[in-house]
């Protein structure tokens, strides 16, 4: 499709997604045409795992294609998965909704312009260097299992633009972790957590506004994040600071998929 032809909003959409793969790496990526393939290994999140369509003009063979990509994620025990943002077309939603394949996990990605006036109240602090610790401390921060922790520092050690991580701990208990990846002019934000009894308290906050500074002082000029629709709670954080919706996701699967 001609640059010109492009619409100013898919442009801005292609731009967030190409930022979101480069700075949560898969362990295997594969393309066929313009889908890219995603695969990761012990690590359960279906934005790893996925197919994503990239151009709302490669409507060709969809069902070869869709069987070709279900075999592959069958060979590494995965189901298939759609993840279709604004970049897959009305032609393929069409498709799989007379397939009657399931829609699930609705996801917003969000975006605000990073200003002084955003990190004036932030604490200055250093990321953590010691990513050993750190994914002990996100781990522990999200009460996830002990057995994410091969992947998720593969992750980690997989991502090529500059990241900070940042954890707030008392003694050896994570209060609040989150990822920032610096990328040229954008800066975002991953795996914001807080410890269970810890919420409410303001760590998510103090922690993003941290990670937004030190982006901000590297060159950042645009911060943004993925949250699940129905996460209330980060919603409402993001949106008093100043959040606004650019776009959406959600992720599709074959009928009886389970």
């Amino acid at each position: 499709m001609p640059a010109a032809l492009i619409s100013p909003e898919l442009a801005s959409v292609r731009r967030f997604e190409a930022a979101g793969f480069r700075a949560w790496p898969a362990a295997h990526v594969h393309y066929d045409g313009s889908w890219l393939l995603r695969v990761t290994p012990g690590h359960p999140a279906k934005r790893l795992n996925s197919v994503n369509p990239l151009d709302p003009n490669d409507v060709d063979r969809f069902d070869e294609r869709i069987a070709a990509a279900g075999d592959m994620f069958a060979q590494r025990d995965l189901p298939l998965t759609f993840r279709l943002s604004p970049l897959s077309g009305e032609a393929m939603n069409a498709h799989f909704n007379k397939a009657g394949w399931s829609v699930f996990s609705e996801s917003l990605v969000m975006h605000r312009s990073l200003d002084d006036r955003l990190i004036a109240p932030a604490l200055d602090q250093i990321p953590m260097k010691d990513v050993a610790r750190f994914v002990g401390a996100a781990i522990r921060a999200k009460g996830a299992s002990n057995i994410l922790r091969p992947a998720l520092t593969g992750i980690l050690s997989a991502i090529e633009p500059e990241t900070g991580l940042f954890a707030l701990e008392r003694g050896d208990e994570a209060l609040a972790t989150a990822i920032c990846v610096q990328d040229g002019e954008l800066a975002g934000l991953f795996e914001v957590a807080t410890a269970p009894a810890e919420r409410g308290k303001g760590y998510a906050r103090r922690i993003v506004l941290s990670a937004l500074k030190w982006a901000r002082l590297r060159g950042a000029r645009t911060a943004w994040l993925q949250v699940e629709a129905d996460n209330d709670h980060a919603r409402s954080l993001y949106e008093s600071l100043g959040f606004a919706e650019l776009y959406r996701y959600h992720y599709r699967q074959p009928p009886g998929t389970t």
